[in-house]
């Protein structure tokens, strides 16, 4: 396969990230972290190549990830670790919005709701 051929590839596992709910560039997208403009320059990672953002996810169609060390979410103060699951967890579940919609880029950020 031609490189233009490729989607994504990720930055970590090297391989490439095929579906969108499998996207750690767009779910960071969707939560306000990247800008639409930034996202041909950002690097690309699997979700769960990215564990210390995996971690926040707290749905039951997402199996859950622990971090150890000092980027482990039981470090955090509880409250801030709560909003930041309850952020990526919907980011997450819009990811899966998205595809199932097919909506244009502009209508996936949350904030776009």
């Amino acid at each position: 396969m031609a490189k233009c051929d490729q989607g994504y590839l990720c930055v970590v596992c090297g391989l490439e990230v095929e579906n969108i709910e499998d996207s750690g560039l767009y779910l960071r997208y969707i939560i306000g972290e990247v800008r639409e403009d930034e996202l041909q320059a950002q690097p690309e990672h699997h979700i769960r190549c990215n564990p210390v953002l995996a971690q926040f996810i707290v749905d039951d169609n997402f199996e859950p990830m622990l971090v150890e060390g000092p980027f482990d979410k039981r470090e955090l103060d509880s409250s801030e670790a709560l909003l930041r699951e309850k952020l990526v967890s919907s980011g997450w579940r819009r990811l899966l919005e998205v595809k199932s919609k097919q909506l244009p880029i502009s209508e996936f950020p949350l904030n776009k709701q």
